[in-house]
């Protein structure tokens, strides 16, 4: 009965097509690109540890940061791994702050065994999200349109699945890897509302409409080692690759004049006769990270991760001879994110329940995660935060509840700060689901 449950929230999840619901949550920076994302800060193992993912595995989550961790699945069981996250978040300029407040599916991942060398995942992630509004009005006071009001929208959002598998190469070394399939859409627009529309001198309200459609593949490969030390430490390895990517990606746009009334006025964009259609480029930077680790076996475990690539997320790159939204603003740089972490591993063993529970703290730092020029300054804009966690022991078999709490600061007030509270909660069940029972 409990493995039916299991399969039919997968199923119900998967026929969604999407890890998270669309809300009405506001990320400004998500404007930027193809939008923001939260990994791995939306599961509550990796938010628990700042983010600390390459070293890590386990027989009762899924780890698909590092699909060689895949390898450490046990034989003859099957772990369903699913997250919900809660998120308060203050946006903060010079003059004014904002707050908001969301919840939703973070993910869901499944596990099992092929053979005694090969385990196989597949999961359901939130890639990146798009949602926001602002509006900013200007005043010309020698000019005869008066004051020009700009509205700017946007929401959609990326989603990922992906199949990772994960090889024991020899006891102490893994390989993987994960395929992952990139799907969603992203709608913008910016509006020009004038306070005075005279079409004598072409003050005409206008709007812009884009579309952008990803359906794209992308790879990534993973090494676990882990090297005992006398009978009580081990000390572990992972390291994670992306190779670079150029893939297309398909937009459709409008842009047309409209009087007070919104009704449509004169079409400027696609010529008459001429398809609204085109295809920009969507780039990943080669991406390289590597971790540490070193644990008293069963009693506790530190550990730290490095990841630099070319620049943060996904390079967009839309038509240049087209050029809808005008030159972008976002300069693409090196990106270099740490983390670092530790656990007290709980005794699986104890008879008392407090000393069953596993304890968790971490810290991250993210350099270059978004460079923008706006109004002629330049802004690096920087994250840090932290992150606790514990993991609850189910009353039977090897099941966990995981709890997590984390802070994040992103940018600063000039010209935008964002600081997010996020509570995070995953079940993480491990079954023996492949048991041949010798009684019946």
């Amino acid at each position: 009965m409990r493995r039916n449950i299991y399969i039919l929230i997968a199923m119900a999840l998967m026929l969604t097509g999407n890890a998270k619901a669309q809300n009405s949550f506001n990320i400004p920076y998500s404007q930027y690109g193809i939008g923001e994302s939260t990994m791995p800060y939306n599961m509550p193992f990796a938010a628990s540890m700042g983010g600390v993912t390459y070293t890590r595995s386990g027989n009762n989550y899924i780890n698909p940061f590092n699909p060689a961790s895949y390898a450490q699945i046990e034989q003859e069981s099957f772990v369903f791994d699913m997250g919900l996250s809660i998120q308060t978040c203050t946006l903060k300029d010079q003059n004014q702050s904002l707050y908001d407040a969301d919840g939703n599916v973070a993910y869901l991942t499944v596990g099992f065994p092929i053979t005694k060398w090969w385990k196989t995942s597949i999961g359901l992630m939130p890639f990146s999200d798009i949602s926001y509004e602002s509006v900013r009005e200007t005043v010309d006071t020698d000019s005869l349109f008066g004051k020009m009001k700009n509205v700017y929208e946007g929401m959609g959002e990326i989603s990922q699945i992906y199949w990772g598998n994960g090889f024991n190469i020899t006891k102490n070394l893994s390989l993987g890897f994960n395929i992952s399939y990139l799907y969603g859409s992203i709608q913008k627009a910016i509006s020009y509302d004038f306070s005075v529309a005279d079409t004598d001198y072409y003050y005409v309200n206008s709007r812009r409409l884009k579309n952008t459609y990803i359906r794209n593949l992308t790879f990534d490969l993973g090494l676990q080692y882990y090297q005992p030390i006398g009978e009580k430490y081990t000390l572990g390895l992972g390291v994670v690759a992306k190779p670079h990517r150029l893939m297309n990606v398909k937009d459709n746009a409008l842009v047309y004049t409209y009087m007070t009334d919104e009704s449509l006025r004169d079409t400027i964009f696609p010529e008459y006769g001429a398809s609204n259609e085109y295809t920009s480029t969507l780039e990943q930077a080669f991406t390289i990270g590597g971790g540490l680790s070193f644990a008293r076996n069963n009693k506790w475990m530190v550990a730290a991760d490095v990841t630099y690539a070319g620049f943060s997320g996904m390079k967009y790159t839309e038509d240049t001879l087209i050029n809808i939204f005008g030159t972008s603003s976002i300069r693409y740089d090196n990106n270099l994110k740490f983390s670092l972490g530790g656990e007290i591993t709980g005794d699986k063993n104890s008879s008392k329940y407090l000393r069953r529970i596993s304890w968790r703290a971490g810290f991250h730092y993210e350099q270059g995660k978004l460079l923008l020029s706006l109004d002629g300054n330049d802004y690096n804009l920087n994250e840090w935060g932290v992150g606790v966690g514990m993991s609850l022991p189910m009353r039977k078999g090897k099941s966990l509840l995981n709890i997590s709490a984390a802070y994040s600061c992103f940018g600063n007030v000039d010209p935008l700060m964002r600081n997010c509270f996020t509570l995070g909660i995953s079940i993480g069940s491990c079954e023996s689901w492949f048991v041949k029972r010798k009684y019946n």
